[in-house]
């Protein structure tokens, strides 16, 4: 019997397909990390107190989202109607998280973390075609990734086929769901767990380890 839980799609999408949608998705995925980080900033400045750490890893969850929806653009360039599309649903996206944000962060990073989980399982599918020679070019080993890609993650030699440029995407995602899943559980004013020293053996938390977050007493003393 097979699993319920596998990711099996009916029909393969092709190397053009998958770029379309992963352009798509990484320019609405560098969103709520923005809108997050931007009104905690600005709550920092209209109350006088440091905001515990929380801004530098929403700031940096953006500019990850960012920098993979730049990796994917060097290898494909999306037409007028795409960035119509991005244009309208960024807008939307945008305001909707903006005003979700102001009246529940929490609810705010939890959706966040299903987000997150959902591009997980989007590059774990891509990850299965590539490995099954569904995508010929992404999954030849000569198949080059962009030089963007190898400075960003400074992929090693031998490590720099599709495949691995994938599987580093993915880790990134998995790391933001966690965080999110993380910061959803605990108080505004806490400190960042992901930037602070952790109470148990003075190590950081792993969010990657973590797919449905940290309770709070895990983190904070």
């Amino acid at each position: 019997m097979q699993d319920p839980r596998a990711l099996v799609a009916e029909k393969p999408l092709t190397e053009a397909q998958w770029l379309v949608r992963l352009i798509f998705l990484e320019s609405i995925a560098g969103v709520p990390g923005m809108v997050a980080g931007m009104l905690r900033h600005l709550s920092s400045l209209r109350r006088m107190k440091r905001d515990n750490g929380w801004i530098e890893t929403l700031l940096e969850e953006s500019y990850n989202e960012r920098m993979h929806l730049l990796t994917f653009m060097r290898m494909a360039q999306p037409g007028w109607f795409m960035k119509t599309m991005i244009i309208l649903s960024q807008g939307v996206f945008f305001n909707a998280l903006f005003l979700t944000y102001l009246i529940s962060p929490k609810i705010t990073h939890r959706f966040v973390g299903y987000l997150e989980e959902e591009a997980v399982h989007t590059y774990t599918r891509l990850l299965g075609e590539i490995e099954r020679g569904d995508l010929p070019k992404w999954s030849d080993p000569n198949f080059p990734v962009p030089q963007i890609a190898i400075e960003y993650w400074r992929l090693p030699e031998g490590k720099r086929t599709m495949k691995d440029l994938i599987m580093y995407i993915r880790a990134d995602e998995a790391v933001h769901r966690g965080v999110n899943h993380t910061l959803s559980g605990l108080k505004l004013d806490d400190p960042n767990p992901f930037v602070s020293e952790f109470k148990a053996a003075g190590k950081r938390p792993n969010p990657v380890l973590k797919p449905t977050g940290y309770e709070r007493e895990e983190v904070i003393g």
